[in-house]
């Protein structure tokens, strides 16, 4: 599994959750929502120091992680962070592993 963070979505994380270098935003699975490679769950976000990092990336000196416990969301995926621009929101996009 890879995490890829856009240039744009670091650029959320800092203004909407204040996130500074050193910080960690997990990526984590929660019950309900709306997924388009789970049906009943979806991703949520959180600031936290990990435990038991399955995949990162580190940009800006911030790390994204996904811990052990949730990898089986992403099961061969790979999760990408954008920024959408027309919502101001970030949007998570999932591509098959390695494409």
């Amino acid at each position: 599994m890879k995490i890829t963070v856009t240039d744009e979505a670091v650029d959320w994380f800092k203004e909407e959750l204040e996130v500074t270098a050193g910080d960690h935003v997990r990526f984590f699975v929660r019950y309900g929502g709306n997924s388009t490679i789970q049906e009943g769950f979806s991703l949520g976000l959180t600031v936290e120091k990990p435990h038991n990092i399955a995949a990162n990336t580190i940009e800006d000196d911030i790390t994204f992680f996904v811990e052990d416990e949730d990898v089986w969301y992403f099961k061969d995926y790979d999760l990408k962070v954008d920024f959408e621009e027309k919502t101001g929101e970030i949007d998570f996009n999932y591509r098959e592993a390695g494409k």
